[in-house]
C-alpha cells in the first residue's frame, strides 16, 4: 500500500522517464506523483555567454521529457527561478507529502539540496534521495583499510570485484506509470530565460532521450573497434555519449550493463572509461576542496606557475603555432566538444609547455564544454597537470608534435579545423614552421603571418616544467 498520497519528483541531471531511481521509488510509494524541473537561476545567471549550448541541450531535453510524461498520462511542471526556493514552494502548492530526487555530489549542489531538505522537513514534508548518476558512489568502493582510493587501477580492480548484476538492474518506473499526475506547465523559451539559440542544430548533436538512444545504438555497431579507434580524433571512435551521461538522458546502468556483458576488448576498454567517471565522482565526494581550486596533492597547491603574459590567451584562441593544439581548441570553441585524447594533450600543453596554472584551463573548459562535469573536468585537469590522482610522477609531459604524428598522421583532423593549413604537405603538417621558404610561398602558408610561429619551443619548456616541479618536490621534502 503506498505510504504517500502525493509526492513530487524533482528532475535535475537525470532528464529521462525510464530507469530513474527517484521516479521509480516515488511512483512505488505514492498514490500520485507530480514531476518537476527547475531552470535554476543560481546556475544559469552565472553563465558568461547567453549563447550556451548546454542550456539549449537541456531545454530541448526537457521539452522531450515533458512530452514523454504527457504521453504516459502524466506531465512536467517547469519553473525558471531559484531551485532551492521553487521546489519548496511547489511541494507546498501541490500538497506533496514527500519529495524525491537523485544525488548530485557537486559541492554547490549538495549545499542546495541540504537547504531544500531542511526547508521541506520544517514543513513536515518527507525527503528521499537516491544514487542514479553512477554505478558506485561515495563510500561504496573503498580500500581494504576503509579509505578512499586515490589511484585509478586499484579502484578499478575493486570496482569490478564489487560489481554484480544487482547494481546494473534497471528501475522499472513504467510499472507504476498510472500514478503519474497529469500536471504540466508551459516551458519558458530560451529567450524568455535570457538565452539565445546556438549552433547546436547545425552540429547535429541529437538531444534528449531519443538522441541518447540513437547515439548508443550507433556506438554498439562500433564498440568492438573502440579500443583501436578511440585515440584518433579524425576517426569516428568515441561513443559521443558524454553530454547524455552528464544530463542523464541515458541510463548509466544500461550502458555499463552492455559493456560488462559484451566482454570484448572494445567493450571492456569503454567500461574502463565509465569506471574513470565513477572514480572522479568519488574523489569529489571525499575531497570537495578540489572544486575550490585546491590540488589533490596538497604539496602542489601553491606551485608558482609562471603564467607568462599572453600564453593563456593564445591557447584559448588557437594561436599557439602547434597545429594539433590549435585544431583541438578550435574544435572546442566551435562545437563545445573536444576529443578525449586532445583534452589530455591540450591540458598538458597549457600546463607543461606554456607553464600556465591548470585552474585557468579547467575554468575555460568548464565554460565551453557542452558535456562539462565538475568531477571529470577537475580530475582530468589535475591528472594532466600532475597535481592530482596519478600513479605516475610529474615528469610525464606530452610532446605536441609526436602526439600529432601518432594520432593524426595524415593531418585530417588538423586540416578540418585549420583550413589555412590545407595545402601543407603531410611531411610538414605537424610542424609547419619547418616549411622551407619556397614551400611557404607555394602553399601560401607564411609562418608568422598566415599561421603563427610556435609560441614556445617544446624541448626548452619541458626542461622548465621539470625544474618547476622538481623545486616544489624538494621544497616539500625539506
Amino acid at each position: 500500500m503506498p505510504e504517500y498520497a502525493r509526492s513530487l519528483v524533482w528532475f535535475r541531471r537525470d532528464l529521462r522517464d525510464f530507469d530513474h531511481a527517484a521516479l521509480y521509488h516515488a511512483l512505488k510509494r505514492s498514490r500520485q506523483v507530480v514531476c518537476a524541473f527547475v531552470f535554476d537561476r543560481d546556475i544559469l545567471d552565472r553563465l558568461p555567454d547567453p549563447a550556451d549550448r548546454r542550456v539549449e541541450f537541456i531545454h530541448a531535453s526537457v521539452i522531450e521529457l515533458q512530452r514523454a510524461l504527457l504521453a504516459k498520462g502524466g506531465g512536467l511542471v517547469v519553473r525558471h527561478g531559484i531551485a532551492r526556493e521553487e521546489i519548496v514552494q511547489l511541494a507546498a502548492e501541490v500538497q506533496a507529502d514527500a519529495v524525491f530526487f537523485n544525488h548530485d555530489d557537486d559541492p554547490a549542489a549538495l549545499a542546495r539540496d541540504a537547504a531544500v531538505d531542511a526547508a521541506l522537513r520544517a514543513r513536515g514534508i518527507a525527503v528521499h534521495h537516491y544514487k542514479d548518476a553512477v554505478i558506485f558512489e561515495r563510500e561504496e568502493v573503498l580500500t581494504g583499510a576503509g579509505k578512499p582510493f586515490s589511484v585509478f587501477t586499484p579502484y578499478k580492480n575493486a570496482w569490478l570485484k564489487t560489481l554484480t548484476p544487482f547494481y546494473l538492474r534497471a528501475y522499472p518506473a513504467d510499472a507504476y506509470a498510472d500514478r503519474l499526475a497529469r500536471q504540466s506547465t508551459p516551458i519558458p523559451s530560451l529567450q524568455e530565460m535570457g538565452f539565445a539559440p546556438t549552433n547546436l542544430r547545425e552540429l547535429k548533436l541529437p538531444t534528449g532521450m531519443s538522441g541518447g538512444e540513437r547515439l548508443f545504438d550507433d556506438f554498439l555497431d562500433r564498440i568492438d573497434r573502440y579500443q583501436e579507434a578511440r585515440d584518433f580524433p579524425a576517426v569516428k571512435g568515441p561513443s559521443y555519449l558524454s553530454v547524455h551521461l552528464r544530463f542523464g538522458t541515458v541510463s548509466i546502468r544500461q550502458l555499463a550493463a552492455v559493456a560488462w556483458q559484451q566482454g570484448g576488448r572494445g567493450a571492456q576498454t569503454w567500461l574502463s572509461e565509465l569506471i574513470w567517471r565513477d572514480f572522479y565522482h568519488q574523489i569529489l565526494w571525499h575531497r570537495p576542496d578540489v572544486a575550490a581550486g585546491h590540488a589533490f596533492k596538497s604539496q602542489y597547491d601553491a606551485l608558482p606557475w609562471p603564467n607568462p603574459p599572453g600564453h593563456f590567451e593564445a591557447w584559448c584562441e588557437a594561436r599557439t603555432g602547434y597545429p594539433l593544439i590549435d585544431a583541438a581548441m578550435r574544435q572546442l570553441n566551435q562545437t563545445g566538444y573536444m576529443h578525449n585524447r586532445l583534452r589530455m594533450v591540450a591540458a598538458s600543453f597549457l600546463t607543461k609547455d606554456l607553464l600556465v596554472d591548470w585552474r585557468l584551463g579547467e575554468r575555460y573548459f568548464a565554460d565551453k564544454l557542452i558535456d562539462y562535469d565538475l568531477a571529470a573536468n577537475n580530475g582530468g585537469w589535475q591528472w594532466a597537470a600532475s597535481v592530482g590522482c596519478d600513479a605516475q610522477p610529474w615528469f610525464r609531459i606530452f610532446n605536441p608534435v609526436t602526439q600529432s604524428e601518432r594520432f593524426d598522421a595524415q593531418g585530417h583532423f588538423i586540416r578540418r579545423y585549420l583550413p589555412e593549413l590545407a595545402a601543407v604537405p603531410d611531411t610538414f603538417i605537424h610542424a609547419p614552421w619547418t616549411l622551407p621558404g619556397s614551400e611557404q610561398t607555394r602553399t601560401g602558408v607564411i609562418i608568422g603571418q598566415t599561421y603563427p610561429a610556435p609560441i614556445v619551443e617544446h624541448a626548452a619548456q619541458r626542461l622548465r616544467a621539470l625544474a618547476l616541479f622538481k623545486a616544489a618536490a624538494v621544497a616539500d621534502s625539506v
